[in-house]
């Protein structure tokens, strides 16, 4: 099974060519390279909560507020549940254990 990126699962059309890339601007999420790959995602695709100015509910507020937020998406915990014990929460966090 393909492992899909947030703006895949969230519908939100701010990805490189997506319908509001224009309107708002290409998602940091999408662009970011600096997470590619993790858990198997494009760009930070997979790992949306640790790049700041996402647009999620708090992309304005601090980092802690964000990823209070990210915690309780549908797809942070989608991702969470398919990597199991390979998820990574932060980057430089220590794996989760016994999920």
């Amino acid at each position: 099974m393909k492992k899909r990126n947030c703006w895949e699962v969230m519908k939100c059309g701010r990805q490189p060519k997506g319908k509001y890339e224009e309107e708002f601007g290409a998602c940091p999420a999408a662009t970011d390279s600096s997470f590619d790959g993790a858990h198997g995602g494009h760009n930070a695709g997979r790992m949306c909560w640790a790049v700041a100015g996402t647009f999620g509910p708090s992309a304005c507020g601090t980092f802690i507020e964000k990823h209070q937020d990210c915690t309780r998406c549908r797809f942070y915990r989608q991702v969470g549940r398919e990597e199991e014990d390979s998820f990574t929460p932060l980057p430089n966090e220590p794996k989760a254990a016994g999920k």
